[in-house]
């Protein structure tokens, strides 16, 4: 079964040039070690989520994502608490959605929101989300699959699936 380092690798790895597909740059990116961006790479391309060169089967990632994810990396929403928007509230849900429901966010004393708890996909995926935009979005659409309500899933599913055509 493929971990939630092997998922946050995965994403990381579907937004990155081929110099940030090197084992030293995804580990420092992604704020792990460098034996465990390894690990979560072989088993990546043991599960057929990676091709040989390090490219993401983005079609298979995709189904996993909106097939899988809801219930293999299932969180709930936790007690209020300051951090980084996430989910619907983050981009690109947050500019499509007019919603009056709280703000998700990961745990962070450096964020500028407020609201219930979401335990991100991996603990240091706030920081990793600040410097790659495009990872940020990736997590924060994981999490609408994860803890959305029907509309925020289909928006999800749709997003996720125009930026992995590529």
């Amino acid at each position: 079964m493929l971990t939630e380092l092997d998922l946050y690798v995965c994403l990381k790895l579907a937004t990155s040039t081929e110099a940030q597909r090197r084992y030293e740059a995804l580990a420092s990116e992604l704020d792990i070690g460098l034996g465990s961006a390894h690990r979560a790479v072989d088993h990546l391309t043991a599960a057929g989520l990676l091709r040989p060169n390090r490219k993401v089967n983005r079609r298979a990632l995709l189904g996993v994502l909106v097939h899988a994810a809801r219930y293999v990396y299932f969180t709930k929403p936790g007690e209020i608490t300051r951090g980084m928007p996430t989910a619907q509230a983050a981009p690109p849900l947050s500019g499509l959605l007019t919603t009056t429901a709280e703000t998700p966010v990961w745990p962070d004393p450096t964020g500028d929101a407020r609201g219930p708890t979401v335990t991100p996909l991996h603990r240091h995926a706030p920081e990793a989300a600040r410097r790659d935009p495009k990872l940020y979005e990736l997590l924060a659409l994981l999490d609408a699959l994860r803890i959305g309500q029907t509309r925020e899933v289909e928006l999800a599913e749709r997003e996720l699936e125009t930026r992995l055509a590529g």
